[in-house]
């Protein structure tokens, strides 16, 4: 579950946002004043949500956003007046004055988004070592010289094989190596 850290410029509204998350059920991991606060609380944390206002003593939220570590997302509110100016795409808006289940839906949403987010990453292949390559390379070699194959039509057959039985592309070098 992705750290929520709410910073406006006066602790009240900071305060008034956290207590109404919390009732709904969110953990609320951080509250802040100020630009560096968020930024220095957001680098201690892997991921999350900042919800925040338009301007800080030292920031603007665009600065903010910049600063922010991979992983994290910006849930703006501000005015209608200053929204029209956000033209981030990654950052998600709502409007002042707001309403609790707007916030609240918003962040199942960003919630929900993130989730899918961590998932698709989880699933992507890893890079192959360099060792790994090697072996692959080895096998393409030897279908080359004793099938006379392209390098690609080596390939291919390497791929084939490899998901007709099953295996991934490695196992199926070491194998064709094995038996050549």
């Amino acid at each position: 579950m992705p750290s929520i850290i709410i910073a406006f410029p006066k602790m009240e509204d900071t305060v008034s946002i956290k207590n109404a998350l919390v009732r709904n059920g969110y953990d609320v991991n951080a509250t802040c004043t100020t630009g560096a606060q968020v930024v220095t609380i957001a680098n201690e944390l892997d991921d999350g949500i900042v919800i925040c206002g338009y301007r800080f003593s030292d920031m603007h939220y665009s600065q903010l956003n910049g600063y922010l570590p991979k992983g994290f997302e910006m849930l703006l509110i501000a005015s209608p007046n200053k929204l029209e100016e956000c033209t981030d795409n990654n950052i998600v808006c709502l409007s002042m004055p707001i309403k609790m289940t707007d916030l609240v839906n918003t962040l199942q949403m960003m919630f929900y988004n993130y989730s899918r987010r961590r998932k698709k990453e989880k699933d992507k292949p890893k890079p192959r070592t360099d060792a790994e390559k090697e072996v692959i390379n080895k096998a393409k070699l030897v279908l080359m010289e004793r099938n006379n194959m392209t390098e690609e039509e080596a390939h291919r057959y390497i791929q084939k094989n490899s998901m007709d039985s099953g295996t991934n592309m490695v196992e199926m070098a070491e194998m064709i190596l094995s038996l050549m």
